[in-house]
């Protein structure tokens, strides 16, 4: 029997049984680490065509390799296009109830290797152990919530209602056939397992093709898959570079649909060429889009200091910033802005960045040196645009990719620093006029995806005025829990498919209508 669906618990880091649990798990996950991994094809591991391969190194010590991955070619996409077709008459037709079932046994394993999952990503993506375990508590509910929700769709489909006329009529909810999954890097367990579970449980095959920053947890969920009983072919794991997935199964006639989570620019090229008709393709390719925001929170005049103070910080600096819902801009009305700015300050001093193995440690390194070197390059931007009140400074430290929280004052609207999308530990303090000039700068840009508002004066006009997908009031503005706050935004932000909601496994389906007339 299927319980009720609940939001997986975070781990008690006060706890000495989770400290011990996550120092083992770090232990064993540097074992892993340096090994050679293959592609995941047809149900079988094999190694690139080309024999090449590429290294997932740990942005913490980038001379620590993580793994060697095979680099897929065209040859190698191909290849996992056709074992997805394979395999999708056959997994289109499993019972409803099979598939859910696949994605409990795949949720229960995870549980119960959270921290194997949770040390991976702090030692691939740079991640403390609160986000690690946030991340993996996500991918645990996104594989819980979908499959419990397949199981509410088939329940909807086959409803029998009689016409005026007599004939009786019911639906189905149809799979889409193969899917390109291209997810992110900053939520390689969540959003990688959320993307690639809801495609499987409505019956679609997928090839997955994970971030090149982050193909370790790729891996992982995907043994994790195969020792749960997927069929061959119906996952297929392609490590490799980006275009591969953005160009050639993209463009490929027989890919039915693309998940896809990432920036803009990437989101953009993909639904340009998702739309470009190739010889021998006859649908219309589904494209599913989340890409990026500029997000900002508006305190007004009476918001409580100490609050937005917190919700500003833990927005702007959780996993170094780089959250599609991280907080970039603090818009703040005038008459508060002199005392609040220096709260704000004092407590982004209070951040410890270093080495996310170790449990002190609350914001580690960014992703890379391309990272780096950007978040350094708004540095400098910002030095022109505003005044420089914190940081701005790399960190030497074993060679990571290491910066200090920083945070730039005056910030004026229509600039570079509040209006470009950096994905890093940079925030912008904006100062506004008013609740009306607040909400002008708030929907200033190309982005909706997140954002929030502190005070009391302007909550209700604040939930129809402030154009984001997720709007969060009197709190940060990250950490959308599924089910509870299905996850999506607007405008460039991408497609508001909203993940973790309960109209999201619609997107990877199409339904059946069916009319029949009793015969004399």
């Amino acid at each position: 029997m299927v319980t009720e669906y609940r939001n997986e618990p975070w781990a008690d880091f006060s706890q000495p049984e989770n400290i011990a649990a996550y120092e083992a798990s770090l232990v064993r996950m540097r074992e892993r680490l340096g090994q050679r991994h293959q592609l995941y094809l047809g149900g079988e591991w094999i190694d690139a065509e080309s024999g090449e391969t590429f290294d997932s190194t740990n942005p913490s010590c980038p001379a620590e390799v993580v793994g060697s991955f095979a680099r897929a070619g065209v040859s190698d996409a191909e290849k996992a296009m056709q074992a997805a077709e394979a395999a999708f008459p056959a997994w289109s037709r499993t019972p409803v109830a099979e598939r859910a079932e696949l994605l409990f046994r795949v949720a229960k394993l995870m549980r119960e290797r959270k921290h194997d999952f949770n040390a991976m990503m702090t030692l691939e993506e740079g991640k403390t152990w609160p986000e690690a375990d946030g991340d993996t508590a996500e991918a645990i509910d996104f594989l819980e919530f979908y499959g419990r929700e397949m199981l509410r769709y088939a329940g909807r489909g086959g409803e029998v209602t009689p016409s005026p006329v007599g004939d009786t009529n019911w639906t189905h909810y149809l799979p889409l056939g193969v899917g390109v999954i291209i997810p992110p890097w900053n939520f390689p367990n969540a959003i990688l397992a959320g993307m690639s579970a809801a495609a499987i449980v409505t019956g679609n095959t997928v090839i997955l093709k994970p971030a090149s920053d982050s193909p370790m947890l790729g891996l992982l969920v995907t043994e994790l898959f195969i020792e749960a009983g997927v069929p061959a072919g119906v996952l297929n794991l392609l490590t490799g570079p980006g275009a591969i997935a953005g160009d050639y199964l993209v463009r490929h006639p027989r890919t039915r649909f693309i998940s896809f989570t990432g920036s803009m620019e990437v989101g953009k090229g993909i639904n340009e060429k998702a739309a470009q008709f190739a010889d021998g393709q006859i649908w219309i390719k589904r494209v599913v889009a989340e890409m990026g925001g500029k997000d900002a929170i508006l305190v007004d005049k009476d918001a409580d200091l100490d609050l937005s103070a917190e919700a500003i910080v833990a927005s702007a600096f959780g996993f170094q910033g780089q959250k599609c819902s991280a907080c970039s801009r603090a818009l703040i009305h005038a008459d508060i802005y002199d005392a609040l700015v220096p709260k704000i300050v004092a407590r982004a001093e209070q951040i410890v960045v270093g080495d996310p193995a170790e449990q002190a440690t609350t914001m580690g390194p960014v992703i890379n040196r391309s990272a780096l070197r950007k978040c350094l390059e708004y540095v400098a931007i910002g030095k022109e645009d505003g005044e420089l009140l914190l940081g701005g400074e790399a960190i030497e430290r074993d060679g990571g990719w290491f910066l200090q929280p920083t945070i730039f004052d005056g910030i004026a609207p229509g600039t570079r620093m509040e209006q470009d999308e950096i994905f890093g530990p940079v925030l912008a303090l904006v100062k506004v006029d008013s609740y009306a000039h607040g909400v002008e700068v708030f929907n200033g840009t190309i982005y909706g995806l997140t954002g929030g508002y502190i005070g009391t004066r302007h909550l209700e006009d604040a939930e129809h005025d402030l154009f984001v997908g997720n709007l969060y009031l009197n709190r940060k503005c990250t950490g959308a829990l599924v089910d509870v706050e299905p996850f999506g935004g607007y405008n460039m932000s991408g497609t508001c498919s909203k993940a973790g909601g309960r109209d999201y496994l619609g997107l990877f389906m199409q339904m059946k209508a069916v009319c029949q007339r009793a015969l004399p």
